[in-house]
């Protein structure tokens, strides 16, 4: 793969705090290589503004593998980029040609209040989370890994679902900033395996109702949550997660 160097235009949202008004501020990036990734650009970015004396841009980031969900960026209107199934720290430069301008911005949503520039306050899905719970289980002597048979389909179902890393691009996505994808992979990988059985109803009617709290909007099934997904975690998620909502709800009516 050709190597080669570009000059960019980036036009980065600036916020002080979810209180404060924001604005866009352009910068000019030279000789960024095709071999960076989009956050090592974002690197080399601050330690200009720093150079300067100026204030750099703040942005989360943590494994930059891929794994984590904490980068997260705005790019040219599309939740971590152009690339699809790629998170930000994983889009390399390569993606884009010399002289581009480049746009980015936080995620936008009520439940996901900017904390400072490019950084959104996330903590809302760890409420949801905590609002499933646990799973009962029996401690002691290490079961056979084979003692619980599975469903082969349940199985790869199952870890699909487990792959979502709680980014929120599919917040971001949505006309409703609804996290309802986010919501159906947390409840399906459990929902799927008989360790998840016995809090199963409850985690279903728990969790929506905590997701509501939070203010995220509705599901319209536009299917914008799965187009950006890093993760590429499946829209049938969203099918499973009302079945499973319907059916614990009408248990909880008898």
């Amino acid at each position: 793969m050709e190597h080669y160097n570009m000059n960019l235009t980036l036009k980065v949202w600036k916020q002080k705090n979810s209180q404060s008004a924001g604005r866009f501020e352009t910068y000019q990036v030279k000789d960024v290589s095709s071999e960076m990734s989009f956050l090592e650009m974002f690197d080399v970015l601050n330690e200009q503004l720093i150079h300067e004396g100026k204030e750099p841009i703040a942005f989360d980031h943590d494994c930059r593998e891929g794994i984590c969900g904490t980068c997260s960026m705005y790019i040219n209107g599309r939740p971590h980029g152009p690339w699809h199934g790629t998170t930000t720290c994983q889009l390399h430069m390569r993606a884009f040609k010399d002289g581009d301008t480049i746009v980015v911005e936080p995620w936008r949503a009520k439940a996901f209040p900017v904390i400072k520039d490019l950084m959104v306050d996330r903590s809302a899905f760890d409420r949801i989370i905590q609002a499933g719970g646990y799973i009962s289980v029996n401690t002691g002597v290490t079961i056979d890994g084979n003692a619980i048979p599975v469903n082969r389909d349940n199985a790869e179902k199952s870890f699909a679902a487990a792959a979502c890393i709680g980014c929120g691009a599919c917040v971001a996505a949505c006309k409703n900033s609804s996290a309802m994808l986010f919501l159906s992979a947390k409840v399906s990988h459990l929902a799927l395996l008989p360790q998840g059985e016995i809090e199963r109803k409850k985690r279903a009617l728990d969790m929506v109702a905590q997701m509501d709290k939070e203010g995220f909007g509705s599901c319209t099934n536009t299917g914008a949550c799965e187009a950006v997904c890093p993760k590429e975690i499946e829209i049938t998620n969203i099918a499973r997660l009302n079945r499973e909502y319907l059916s614990a709800g009408l248990s909880a009516d008898k």
